[in-house]
């Protein structure tokens, strides 16, 4: 692979609280409470940096110590950071609930990932072969004409595009049809049975017509792995069993196997079984990056 990948999006300070029992309303649930860098572009990044891929990461943070550390994190996985500073807001922040089962929730703070402004991103794809977006640029009405503006600097530049489309909630409060029609043709979609409900909720043949459009669609399905949506119609690609203590993350670290896969010249199956993989390493740790219980680096997908 020449040239670099570049992810575009959040980058956040996550409070993990990983439950002991089932959250119980209105009393009090044993937890264990604790701090960690994440936001799904951010983490993509660090994964495709712990894979071995060249890559570099936009996004906004604080002027404040959570920023600081986003940025030092970034490098500790040797990513390029381009990470532009907001004096008024600060780093956002994201509270995730883990059960007892390992499935989480997030309660987000967008913070200084709303002021991503297309400044920011200015000449920022020169040299690379790959953009990767995270969806919530678009979702959030703050960033999204800078999501806009690097999705058509990417399809100026002939580089390669993918898009994590990112929630469910988000796709149905901005409106599927605008949200579509943002998509570039040539795109690799990324998206879970739930946000691609969301996202064809007013098209009976919504998949169809997204390929129609263009795209090629990978659909998560947890722990039935995933299936492929392209011209060649739907393929289903599972994935062996794997433990899972934190599915945070999950999702960014299988992006960042597909695509050092897919971009080296393997096929989208052979890429998105490589994904699984590196999936399924990050829901057998604890947080949304790769853990100091993995090696230090790792160039086989």
């Amino acid at each position: 692979m020449t040239g670099s990948i570049v992810c575009v999006g959040d980058v956040m300070q996550d409070v993990l609280v990983q439950l002991a029992v089932p959250l119980v309303p209105g009393s009090d649930t044993p937890a264990t409470v604790s701090y960690s860098p994440g936001g799904s572009a951010a983490n993509t990044a660090c994964w495709l940096g712990w894979l071995g891929a060249p890559v570099s990461f936009a996004g906004r943070v604080g002027d404040d110590p959570a920023g600081q550390q986003a940025l030092a994190e970034l490098r500790r996985f040797r990513v390029r950071p381009r990470l532009a500073v907001d004096r008024e807001l600060a780093t956002g922040s994201c509270i995730v609930l883990v059960g007892p089962d390992g499935e989480r929730s997030m309660i987000p703070s967008v913070g200084a990932n709303a002021g991503l402004a297309a400044a920011d991103l200015a000449g920022l794809l020169t040299g690379s072969d790959h953009l990767h977006l995270s969806g919530y640029t678009l979702l959030h009405e703050g960033s999204r004409a800078a999501g806009r503006a690097v999705l058509a600097q990417a399809v100026a530049a002939g580089c390669g595009i993918s898009v994590d489309i990112a929630s469910a909630g988000p796709i149905r409060s901005v409106g599927a049809a605008r949200l579509r029609g943002w998509l570039p043709a040539g795109t690799l979609l990324l998206a879970n049975a739930d946000e691609l409900a969301a996202l064809t909720e007013d098209r009976p043949d919504g998949p169809s017509e997204l390929v129609a459009a263009g795209l090629r669609l990978v659909v998560k399905d947890g722990r039935r792995g995933a299936r492929l949506i392209d011209a060649d119609g739907s393929r289903p690609v599972p994935t062996e069993p794997v433990p899972m203590r934190d599915s945070t993350g999950a999702g960014d670290a299988f992006a960042a196997g597909l695509l050092v896969a897919w971009l080296a010249g393997q096929d989208l199956v052979e890429a998105i079984r490589a994904g699984h993989r590196v999936g399924g390493l990050a829901v057998g740790q604890t947080g949304a990056r790769p853990s100091e219980s993995l090696p230090a680096s790792c160039s086989e997908t």
